[in-house]
C-alpha cells in the first residue's frame, strides 16, 4: 500500500475500506518513472480510477488554487481538498530556501493526509529566474532574451530557472509569457519575447523544453503559456483592455506560439484579462474550449488569472473551459460554493467538472507527484551558484543591442585614463532588473548576489573610474562618460502609459535627459546605456550621444555589460521590436510594429550593430 495513503491513517472502518480500494486501483503509481517513459494510457487509467473515487467536494477542491497565507488557515488544505498553492506578493514561506521547502512540505503532508492523498501543485511567477527569492539567479526579462535570438540560451535559462524554482519548493511556474506586444504603452511589453510571431514561436519551444525537460525529474517544473490570448495586442496598450483584432488576425498572429506550446507539451495555459468580441477571455468558450482544447488538442490545465472567478463571470468561466481558479483574496468560498451550487442546479454539467479535474490529476501524475511529492533538499545549494550566474551573464551580453556607435567609440580601451559613470541605474541591481524581481513591482534596492553595471566597469577598466550619480559634478577631464538611464521598475497595469497615473512615460524623465546633456555639453564622449522594459522615444538622446545601447532589463548579472563595452565580447543583440521615433507614433491603437507598416520606425525590427 503506498505511503501517501498510509500517512496519518485513522482507525475508521469506512475510511479503511475507501483507502484499500483506492490503493488497489492506484498501486502502480509508485512505479511510474516519468512522464516521458510512462505510457499516456497508463496515466489515463490511473486518472480515471482516482476520479471515480472522488466526491463532488473533492473535485471542486482540486480546482481551487490559494495563497499559503491570508486565503486559508493550514487546515483548509485538507478540509477543503485544495489542489494547488501559489506564492505571490506577501509573506515569504521562510528565511531561506530550506525553510521555504519545509513550509511547503508541511502543507503537502496535509494534502497527503486526506482520504485519497492527492498531492498539491505549488506555483509561482518565476518569470526571469526564481525572481521571488532573494539570492536567486535573475536572467534578463524575455524582451532581452528575444533580442539575443538564441533559442539554446533561452532553453538553458529556463532549465536553470526550473532548478532554482524546485530548490525553493515549487513544481509549477507561470512562465513563459508568449504575448505579441503591439503597443509600447502596455506595461508588460518586457514579459514577451518579441513583436514577431515567428521569433516568439521559436523561443517558446525552447523555453518549454528548458522548464519541463523530463517532467517528473525533480529539477524541472511544469510551465505555463500565458496569457491566452490577445493580452499584448489590446487597443492603446491597456492591460486587460479590449482586443479588436479579427478572429483571422488572432489565428494568424497570436495563436501560432500557442500551437507551438501545445505541440511542445506545455502543462498549463493561463487565461488573459482582456476581452475579445465583447466577451472576457475567461468566459470565451470558442477560444478556450473549441480552439485551444479541441482544435489544438491541449490536454493540460487551463488556469485562471488573479480572482478570475469573481471578476469575469463566475460559473461562466468554468463552462468556458477554465479548469483551475486562482481563488485568492477572498474568493475561495465564493468559488467553491458557487461551483457546487451551479452543478446542483444544472448550470454546470458534471462532465465539465470531471474534465477539469482529469486535467489537473493528469499533470500531477506526469510530474511524478504521487511517487515523490516533496522537493529535493540537495538543490538548495544550486541557487545562485557560479555556473548559473555565468549563464545569466552570457544572456546579458547577448541581449544588448547597439543602436549607435559614432566613429567607433566602442569598444572602450581598458587603459583609458578616466571614466565617469553617471546615473542611479548604474549602481543599483534592483533598478536594472525591472518588475517581478524580489517583489511583484520590483525593488529600488540592491539584492543578494547581484552585480551592477558599475561593478563590471570598475572591475574591467584599468584607469580611474569615478561615479557621478546625479550628474552634479564637473568631471571635465573625463575621457569618456558612461551614462545609464531608464525606467524604474513596474509590473502589470502599473506600467501602463496613458492611464492617468503619470508614473511612466514613453520618454526619459527630464532628470535623465539632463544627465546626458550635462556631459554632451561639456564635449565629452558619451556612451548611453538605456535600461527599459520597452523601446522608448529617445530620438534626440541618440542624436546627441556618441554611442547608444539598449540594455533592456538585464537582471542580476549587470557586470556582464562591461564585458561587451570593453570588447571582450562583441554585440550580438538584434531589436525584438520596432523602435519608435516620436510620441506621435502612438496616437492610434498601436505603435510601430512588425504588423503595421503605416508607421515608419526609427529603427526597424532586427536592427543592431556589431563591432566587427
Amino acid at each position: 500500500m503506498p505511503r501517501y495513503i498510509l500517512f496519518n491513517l485513522k482507525k475508521n472502518l469506512i475510511k479503511i475500506l475507501v483507502i484499500t480500494v483506492s490503493s488497489y486501483l492506484l498501486n502502480s503509481c509508485k512505479n511510474v518513472p516519468s512522464y516521458h517513459s510512462n505510457s499516456d494510457t497508463l496515466i489515463e487509467q490511473k486518472v480515471d480510477s482516482l476520479l471515480a473515487l472522488m466526491t463532488l467536494d473533492e473535485k471542486i477542491g482540486q480546482m481551487s488554487q490559494v495563497r499559503h497565507f491570508d486565503d486559508i488557515v493550514d487546515e483548509d488544505i485538507s478540509s477543503k481538498f485544495i489542489g494547488s498553492v501559489i506564492h505571490t506578493q506577501g509573506p515569504t514561506p521562510g528565511a531561506d530556501a530550506k525553510e521555504w521547502q519545509d513550509r511547503f512540505i508541511e502543507l503537502q503532508k496535509m494534502a497527503l493526509s486526506t482520504r485519497l492523498g492527492i498531492p498539491l501543485l505549488f506555483a509561482v511567477d518565476a518569470v526571469h529566474g526564481q525572481n521571488t527569492f532573494d539570492g536567486a539567479t535573475i536572467f534578463p526579462h524575455n524582451i532581452g532574451l528575444g533580442a539575443s535570438r538564441n533559442s539554446k540560451l533561452v532553453e538553458e535559462a529556463a532549465s536553470i530557472t526550473a532548478m532554482e524554482t524546485q530548490a525553493t519548493g515549487f513544481n509549477w511556474t507561470f512562465s513563459p509569457c508568449i504575448a505579441i506586444p503591439f503597443n509600447e504603452k502596455w506595461g508588460r511589453v518586457y514579459e514577451g519575447f518579441s513583436e514577431s510571431t515567428v521569433l516568439t514561436s521559436e523561443l517558446v519551444k525552447a523555453s518549454i523544453r528548458g522548464h519541463q525537460g523530463v517532467l517528473s525529474d525533480k529539477k524541472t517544473v511544469m510551465a505555463t503559456a500565458k496569457h491566452f490570448v490577445g493580452d499584448g495586442s489590446t487597443d492603446f496598450g491597456q492591460e486587460g483592455g479590449y482586443t479588436s483584432l479579427s478572429m483571422q488576425e488572432i489565428s494568424e498572429i497570436l495563436l501560432p506560439p500557442y500551437r507551438e506550446a501545445v505541440s511542445s507539451g506545455v502543462g498549463s495555459v493561463m487565461v488573459s484579462f482582456n476581452s475579445i468580441s465583447n466577451v472576457p477571455m475567461h468566459a470565451h468558450k470558442v477560444l478556450i474550449t473549441d480552439t485551444l482544447k479541441i482544435g489544438m488538442g491541449f490536454d493540460g490545465i487551463v488556469i485562471s488569472d488573479w480572482k478570475g472567478y469573481s471578476r469575469f463571470g463566475a460559473n461562466a468561466i468554468i463552462n468556458a473551459g477554465v479548469d483551475m481558479v486562482m481563488a485568492v483574496d477572498g474568493d475561495l468560498d465564493i468559488f467553491q460554493n458557487g461551483v457546487k451550487t451551479g452543478i446542483l442546479n444544472g448550470d454546470i454539467n458534471h462532465k465539465r467538472i470531471d474534465d477539469a479535474v482529469r486535467r489537473i490529476l493528469r499533470q500531477k501524475f506526469r510530474l511524478g507527484l504521487f511517487k515523490n511529492p516533496f522537493p529535493d533538499p540537495e538543490l538548495v545549494n544550486k541557487i545562485g551558484c557560479e555556473a548559473h550566474r555565468n549563464k545569466a551573464r552570457q544572456a546579458v551580453r547577448e541581449s544588448l543591442v547597439l543602436l549607435k556607435n559614432a566613429k567607433n567609440l566602442l569598444p572602450i580601451e581598458k587603459k583609458i585614463k578616466k571614466i565617469v559613470v553617471i546615473g542611479e541605474h548604474a549602481n543599483n541591481s534592483g533598478l536594472q532588473s525591472g518588475g517581478w524581481t524580489i517583489q511583484w513591482q520590483g525593488t529600488h534596492d540592491n539584492y543578494k548576489g547581484a552585480t551592477t553595471i558599475m561593478d563590471g566597469i570598475k572591475n574591467t577598466a584599468e584607469g580611474l573610474v569615478v561615479y557621478d550619480e546625479k550628474a552634479t559634478e564637473k568631471h571635465t577631464d573625463a575621457d569618456i562618460a558612461i551614462i545609464v538611464v531608464g525606467e524604474t521598475p513596474y509590473a502589470e497595469m502599473f506600467g501602463d502609459i496613458g492611464d492617468g497615473n503619470g508614473a511612466h512615460k514613453l520618454t526619459l524623465s527630464e532628470e535623465h535627459q539632463k544627465y546626458i546633456t550635462t556631459y554632451t555639453d561639456m564635449g565629452i564622449k558619451t556612451v548611453v546605456i538605456l535600461i527599459s522594459g520597452r523601446p522608448l522615444v529617445v530620438t534626440e538622446q541618440i542624436k546627441i550621444s556618441d554611442a547608444f545601447i539598449a540594455a533592456w532589463l538585464p537582471g542580476s548579472e549587470g557586470a556582464g555589460i562591461a564585458e561587451v563595452l570593453f570588447g571582450d565580447h562583441d554585440f550580438k543583440g538584434k531589436l525584438p521590436h520596432s523602435w519608435p521615433k516620436s510620441e506621435e507614433d502612438f496616437e492610434n491603437k498601436y505603435g510601430p510594429n512588425f504588423w503595421d507598416q503605416s508607421i515608419v520606425p526609427l529603427y526597424e525590427f532586427g536592427y543592431g550593430l556589431r563591432y566587427y
